[in-house]
């Protein structure tokens, strides 16, 4: 039911307005990059993070529409701002990302204590938004994204390189394509985020050159079909693993990750720069979605079952040592048990290292959604508690060969929980798993480390010298 609540009064305020401001996150690496950016701009006007929305006279919520479940707990939290904004009618909310982008008009109609909505490709415009909230006391919103027509695109959204700063990141995020053309029956993306298009390439080398100089070791270059870069750029298409050659060098850059990848746009360069370039890590996250060729074409991957196979095991067969994972979908509407049963078989035969799985989730406005054979919500509930139980054991078995294993170890900082009397730390290998161990070692070191256990998670190991 839509609130009739009237918008708080300014005779409510107590006391002055603090100078904090809190950005809270949902959602995929491309989120989690645009959050930083949304801090970098708010830092801009004199703000500092807050520890607690009490001492925020700024709150944003960076939203994600993927799946309902985001979008439930983006719209709990702001019933709870509301009375927040009760006592303090000068605190300013806004709402950023997907489910902005896709449900302003209820989010306004729900929410009417949230002073600005701001769309995927409007982030460089939430300092001007929130001057003019607190100056102002009007509803405000941006929402614009580039039109889907022409060859070339140059309208990508204005990053904040956080010129000046000295704080150094030991991995960074770094996006280089916006948007998705690959319109998939079962996602949201195209819609909330907009065409394909890439950022100049000079550009993103600049961007990744005053990363390195600050200590940032390992970069992620986020993309939603990150291998399709380059196809829209002014200066004409530039192949996505020369620019991973470029990147790698840049002195300072260590190690070179990239998601998520398209398998049908998987090529030769690119696997011949995990085998050849040292600094692209060996691992990919391959999303595979479904096991079964009519379910693939009915979410619209232009792909077959076949096709991904033969990508999988050229990666296994060309790269030693490379840890692939996956994402995949369950409950698909019309999808039988028998198509269900491909996606088992397949998954028992590739052996994933893990996989990030989902019971399908209807998004408004998609394809799949407006189909009447929806699958009942308790079949898809235990389709999923049996891939991730399959899934599961597979890593375990992975993980649990690896142990004796010495791997070059990117450490990140303190592990979350300390156990004993030494100092236990956190790090990556190069396949991307988490390995814990005890050491001395600082942020951005390079160290060795030989796994001792293994875990669903990853692994302990100890020091090796």
């Amino acid at each position: 039911m839509a609130s009739t609540h009237p918008a708080p009064t300014a005779e409510a305020h107590r006391g002055p307005l603090p100078d904090g401001y809190r950005v809270v996150t949902w959602g995929c690496q491309m989120n989690v990059e645009d959050s930083e950016q949304m801090e970098r701009h708010l830092e801009d006007l004199g703000l500092r993070r807050a520890e607690s929305d009490e001492d925020a006279g700024v709150i944003l919520l960076n939203t994600c529409s993927v799946r309902k479940k985001p979008e439930d707990k983006a719209f709990s939290y702001l019933g709870e701002l509301r009375k927040l904004k009760e006592r303090r009618p000068d605190l300013v909310i806004g709402v950023c990302g997907c489910m902005a982008q896709l449900r302003h008009d209820e989010i306004r109609r729900r929410c009417p204590h949230v002073d600005f909505i701001v769309g995927t490709a409007q982030v460089a415009q939430i300092p001007a938004l929130v001057q003019e909230a607190r100056q102002k006391r009007r509803f405000l919103l941006r929402m614009d994204l580039p039109p889907r027509k022409g060859a070339v695109v140059t309208d990508v959204p204005q990053r904040h390189l956080g010129a000046g700063t000295t704080t150094r990141k030991v991995k960074a995020f770094v996006p280089i394509q916006y948007g998705c053309d690959k319109f998939c029956t079962f996602c949201i993306v195209p819609t909330t985020r907009g065409r394909e298009r890439s950022r100049p390439t000079e550009d993103i080398l600049e961007e990744v050159r005053a990363l390195a100089e600050r200590g940032t070791k390992e970069v992620t270059l986020l993309g939603q079909t990150v291998n399709s870069y380059g196809k829209n750029l002014l200066e004409g298409k530039v192949p996505f693993a020369h620019l991973l050659w470029q990147m790698a060098r840049i002195p300072g850059i260590e190690r070179i990750r990239y998601t998520s990848p398209y398998p049908r746009d998987y090529n030769d360069d690119l696997i011949r720069a995990h085998r050849e370039c040292p600094k692209v890590m060996p691992h990919v996250h391959l999303p595979l979605q479904s096991g079964n060729d009519k379910v693939l074409r009915e979410m619209r991957r232009l792909y077959t079952v076949e096709q991904f196979r033969e990508v999988y095991c050229r990666l296994r067969a060309e790269v030693p040592g490379i840890a692939v994972t996956t994402d995949i979908i369950v409950g698909f509407p019309g999808e039988t048990e028998e198509e269900f049963g491909d996606t088992l078989r397949l998954v028992e035969e590739l052996r994933f290292d893990s996989a990030f799985m989902f019971a399908y989730s209807p998004r408004p406005g998609t394809k799949a959604a407006e189909r009447e054979d929806q699958i009942p919500k308790q079949v898809k509930q235990r389709r999923l508690a049996e891939l991730i139980e399959l899934q599961n054991s597979i890593t375990c078995e992975i993980n649990d060969s690896q142990i004796g294993t010495v791997f070059e170890v990117l450490v990140e900082g303190d592990a979350e929980r300390q156990q004993g009397p030494g100092r236990l730390l956190k790090g990556l290998t190069p396949q991307g798993k988490t390995i814990h161990f005890e050491a001395e070692a600082q942020p951005g070191d390079l160290v060795h480390v030989r796994a001792e256990g293994a875990h669903l998670w990853g692994f302990a190991g100890k020091l090796s010298s």
